[in-house]
């Protein structure tokens, strides 16, 4: 009788045209290209651990698999998804296997960043003992996922999305196989796929072989951008909210509002809404943003961001979103100071060279007869009795330590004249001493 299950199944598009060679490889010539550096080692014959850091689909498990080939290496992969401690030590012991047999190991670690201290260091001797090289591969930051000792082993590569020339080409692949070269694409359905697919190579694969077995239940030979909008729906767009791409966007935001570009500001607005990110999350952005940049330039933006986050949360999504969006309008439009934000952070770091100096007797509170008998707020001078409400000449330091000049306006906005102010207040102290 016929075995059922003996018939192995279609492997996917994305599968089928792994590469197998570096110069197979679409993208990424900055790492592949001749006299570039995995070039330079596969033609050197001489395996490197290493760390290849970039967005999903764009080539990271490839290129381990051909490194390996290139070098003649046993290839063990391993998630830290679904891996442990345990499958570490068995790659090891087979790493150990092969090593007597003449042939050298590449242990390769699928999104590394979720493996924990301990799990990264159960293989870290065996790296140093040169018994295997280690690939990791990761789509977050390594600075912040990845065990300091692990990371100055291993040299970090940093791959690119896929560019829309590169995404034609793999297009273009596609439709040169066998089963799909009676198929066409027009532009606008190009273009809208390759934006669809965000530069992940693939994503872009899934999307089209799902196309094309529709336009082929459908005997249509041409794939339209109708046709796409149709198939692929409200396809949701590459955006991990707690990676990398979400914390370039969140810069990109806050750049923007900073050097003062309200429609570049209110374009990534737009996009890490699009992309899915919490407005909660964004407003609290937003009204950091306001204490950070602007200040006391203009202490309207901080009211006009604190409205708008309380907007949101009384009208939720999306017509609370209307209220962020024209906060981190006026932001961008107000003027510009960071002297708060400085004088903020220089007072920090004063306080821990001067934290233990004493507080003047004559700055101290009396509430009982003791304390007045010692001296304490003895000459101290009530500024509300002086002239202009100001003790022109007096101090508020611990003794032996001169006042600091943290805060210092800038010449914008309401600043101008608190600048202004100050400089009268220190003309009135120089006066006083002289």
């Amino acid at each position: 009788m016929t075995d059922l299950f003996a018939r192995q199944p279609e492997a996917p598009l994305a599968e089928r045209l792994r590469p197998h060679t570096l110069d197979d490889v679409i993208g990424q010539q900055h790492l592949i290209g001749q006299g570039k550096p995995l070039r330079v080692a596969v033609e050197g014959g001489k395996p490197h651990s290493m760390l290849l850091w970039g967005p999903p689909g764009v080539g990271k498990t490839t290129l381990a698999r051909i490194l390996a080939q290139s070098f003649h290496a046993q290839f063990l992969p391993v998630s830290a998804v679904f891996s442990g401690v345990k499958d570490i030590r068995e790659a090891i012991e087979k790493a150990g296997i092969a090593l007597q047999h003449g042939r050298p190991t590449i242990l390769f670690v699928d999104e590394v960043h979720r493996f924990n201290k301990a799990q990264q260091d159960a293989f870290l001797p065996h790296v140093e003992s040169g018994l295997l090289t280690f690939i990791g591969a990761t789509t977050e930051n390594p600075s912040f996922e990845v065990n300091p000792a692990l990371l100055s082993r291993a040299q970090v590569y940093v791959l690119q999305p896929l560019s829309a020339e590169n995404m034609q080409q793999l297009i273009a692949k596609v439709l040169a196989l066998p089963e799909y070269r009676d198929f066409a694409i027009d532009g606008d359905a190009h273009e809208l796929l390759i934006q669809t697919a965000d530069g992940d190579a693939r994503r872009m694969l899934n999307l089209l072989e799902q196309l094309l077995r529709a336009a082929a239940a459908r005997r249509l030979q041409t794939l339209d951008a109708a046709f796409l909008a149709e198939s692929l729906g409200a396809q949701i767009r590459r955006f991990d909210k707690g990676g990398e791409s979400f914390y370039n966007q969140i810069s990109a935001l806050h750049k923007s509002v900073r050097g003062s570009h309200p429609n570049a500001a209110l374009y990534w607005f737009g996009r890490m809404l699009d992309g899915g990110a919490d407005p909660r999350y964004l407003a609290r952005r937003i009204v950091r943003m306001a204490w950070e940049d602007i200040g006391l330039a203009d202490p309207r933006a901080m009211q006009i961001a604190n409205d708008a986050a309380a907007t949101y949360e009384r009208l939720g999504s999306p017509e609370g979103e209307l209220a962020l969006a024209q906060a981190v309008l006026y932001l961008a439009a107000a003027a510009k100071s960071n002297a708060g934000y400085n004088a903020y952070k220089q007072m920090r770091q004063f306080v821990k060279a001067h934290a233990s100096d004493e507080v003047p007797v004559h700055l101290r509170n009396a509430p009982t007869k003791l304390m007045k008998e010692l001296g304490y707020g003895r000459e101290y001078r009530y500024a509300h009795d002086e002239p202009h409400a100001y003790a022109a000449g007096e101090t508020y330091m611990p003794d032996g330590l001169d006042e600091p000049e943290f805060y210092r306006p800038v010449p914008r906005g309401l600043e101008i004249k608190i600048g202004e102010k100050l400089a009268w207040l220190k003309q009135l102290d120089e006066e006083a001493e002289g």
